[in-house]
């Protein structure tokens, strides 16, 4: 769905900045694995492909891959040469990993043309300060104090300007920016969430497992996603307060973890578990150490899935954003 978005900002950057001899692009939060080149390859071959049709000669490409220390850099330079077959690139492309966290700087300021992040600026620095106790539930909930909403809404604010500055520092007059987050539609209600929502689920496989007698309650409770799903104006009244970035377009679209077209309920359920355990398993495994049993929880979680199969009224949806350095 955001491809076409990521294209065309490539192309509009290229045009704009008028062709330079060297482009620099940026995946915040690229985590490792096949996928990981996914958008890197597009954007090379939109480039490439573009200076062909123009006649213009083919620039240096400098792809740029973020993520925390802990990332498995190691599995993702395993990848390059597949990434290599599939980019059409007549001109040097180099790769290298930046390890470090994107609320940070980490490139020379005025060096980047490109930006691009996907499913990562929703997940915060930390778990907000502050939270009332919201016993057994991993994240906000229907039952949650509206404190609880308002901390996590501040942690985001205070962590989405944050990366919108110190990109800011790192990007060229004209640069682009693409950022495709997990939002949600719920403008009359900041606490509602959906009984299929992706952190609703979780919080009841883990109680699952409290109640089987598998897992303590007390390191449930005390365990809490760093996470928050804007909605739309939330997130155009932080890039409007901080001032640095022109909102190029926003798109708002449905959420799916790919399992829509799936016939099998059960299957859907466990490729929804599997994305999941992709994104938590290391979260899970940091605060409950040898005390989870991750294959029970997940098999709990893909139960919990299929429960909800016709779920029809979803809160989260995917903002996806381009956004021009000013």
């Amino acid at each position: 769905m955001t491809k076409p978005l990521v294209i065309k900002n490539t192309k509009e950057m290229l045009t704009n900045l008028d062709f330079p001899q060297s482009v620099k692009v940026a995946d915040f939060g690229c985590s490792s694995g096949q996928n990981t080149f996914l958008v890197m390859s597009e954007i090379v071959n939109t480039i490439n492909l573009l200076c062909q049709e123009r006649n213009q000669k083919q620039p240096e490409i400098d792809c740029c891959l973020n993520d925390l220390p802990n990332n498995d850099f190691n599995a993702v330079f395993k990848f390059i040469a597949l990434f290599k077959k599939k980019v059409t690139s007549e001109g040097p492309c180099f790769i290298s990993g930046v390890p470090g966290s994107f609320y940070s700087r980490l490139f020379p300021r005025k060096s980047l043309h490109l930006v691009h992040s996907v499913y990562s600026i929703h997940f915060l620095s930390k778990v907000p300060d502050g939270l009332e106790k919201n016993s057994m539930n991993v994240y906000i909930t229907n039952s949650s104090p509206l404190s609880d909403y308002k901390a996590y809404l501040n942690q985001f604010q205070r962590d989405f300007t944050t990366f919108l500055r110190m990109r800011s520092e790192e990007m060229v007059r004209n640069g682009r920016m693409v950022l495709t987050i997990m939002g949600r539609n719920t403008l009359g209600d900041p606490l509602y969430r959906d009984c299929c929502h992706c952190w609703t689920l979780l919080s009841d496989s883990l109680r699952d497992l409290v109640l089987e007698g598998l897992l303590s309650a007390s390191k449930v409770n005390s365990f809490k996603i760093p996470f928050y799903d804007p909605t739309e104006e939330e997130l155009k009244e932080i890039i409007r307060e901080e001032g640095s970035f022109q909102i190029h377009e926003l798109e708002t679209h449905g959420f799916d973890l790919g399992h829509s077209n799936e016939d099998c309920i059960s299957q859907a359920g466990q490729k929804e578990a599997g994305c999941i355990r992709a994104v938590t398993e290391s979260m899970l495994v940091a605060h409950f150490k040898d005390s989870i049993n991750i294959d029970a929880l997940f098999s709990k979680y893909a139960h919990h899935v299929s429960q909800h199969a016709s779920c029809k009224i979803k809160t989260t949806v995917t903002l996806a954003v381009s956004l021009i350095r000013r």
